[in-house]
């Protein structure tokens, strides 16, 4: 359970034996994409990720768990490409809603922790905030700021317990009683942001454009108010997503090849783009 160790910890602590971080996933949630390798040598971690009732699926892509044991080893530094989703995440440290982060993301953890995330769908946010998404994007805010404090109860809830199916039935009772119907234009956001991810062949917004019918600017106003990020954005980050699935898979990528399926000019620019986000090249941040 989140935020057990498996054994008693002694005053004075030898350090942890490395183990592969435990790793449950429900079917419709799947597996985590975008995540760059940075497994630490020694130290316990948990990482689940939990579908939300059935009436929540319109807004909610999943729930997610993490929890990690480090104490008395250095701390550890955990990379990702972040998804076009807005997360509320709620920690001992202190609960916030984070935007659409741009940039790779990186996460500090040291001691002993746990989380618990909301991740909702593209669009899905957009009634919470009763403002364009776009205006969270690279922020974090107290969850307080967004959901009053009728989030309390919710929030003690999920930092107190480490029971998981206490936690998880506590989120769906509170956002059942707050679900918000979804309109044509959450479904539509939703949607075209889950084609992108499905279809390697839109690789341009034009692509995307013909795909749903819309002129290229009411795309970007679509994007903006629901989505956070622009379409260009998402093609490129899904398709980063990609690369990274390929490396660590430990398959040596054709990188030539590869930068024609995704959509760019040469290999060249495949290679750069990806440096420009993670900070290094492929071929560096291949395992060796």
């Amino acid at each position: 359970m989140i935020g057990k160790t498996r054994q008693q910890v002694a005053p004075t602590l030898a350090p942890v034996a490395a183990a592969p971080t435990q790793q449950s996933f429900d079917p419709a949630a799947g597996s985590a994409r975008g995540v760059l390798h940075t497994q630490p040598a020694a130290g316990q971690f948990r990482h689940a990720r939990r579908s939300p009732a059935p009436e929540l699926a319109h807004f909610i892509a999943h729930y997610w768990l993490v929890s990690w044991d480090l104490r008395n080893l250095e701390p550890h530094t955990a990379e990702t490409l972040p998804h076009p989703n807005v997360h509320a995440i709620f920690e001992p440290s202190g609960s916030s809603v984070a935007g659409v982060h741009t940039a790779k993301f990186s996460r500090r953890l040291e001691g002993r922790s746990q989380a618990f995330g909301v991740k909702f769908l593209p669009g899905g946010f957009r009634s919470f905030l009763r403002a364009p998404v776009s205006s969270l994007a690279n922020r974090t805010v107290p969850i307080r700021e967004i959901f009053g404090p009728e989030i309390d109860p919710l929030e003690a809830i999920l930092i107190a317990s480490d029971d998981e199916a206490t936690q998880m039935a506590a989120a769906n009772s509170f956002f059942s009683a707050h679900v918000h119907a979804p309109d044509d234009s959450v479904r539509l956001a939703t949607d075209l942001v889950n084609l992108i991810f499905s279809d390697p062949t839109v690789r341009t917004v034009d692509d995307l454009a013909a795909r749903a019918g819309l002129g290229k600017r009411s795309l970007q106003r679509l994007f903006s108010e629901y989505a956070g990020v622009s379409p260009k954005w998402v093609i490129r980050r899904y398709r980063l997503h990609e690369l990274v699935e390929r490396i660590n898979s430990g398959v040596q990528p054709d990188y030539a090849q590869l930068a024609l399926e995704l959509g760019y000019y040469d290999q060249a620019h495949l290679i750069n783009d990806f440096r420009s986000i993670v900070g290094y090249s492929p071929t560096q941040y291949q395992p060796r």
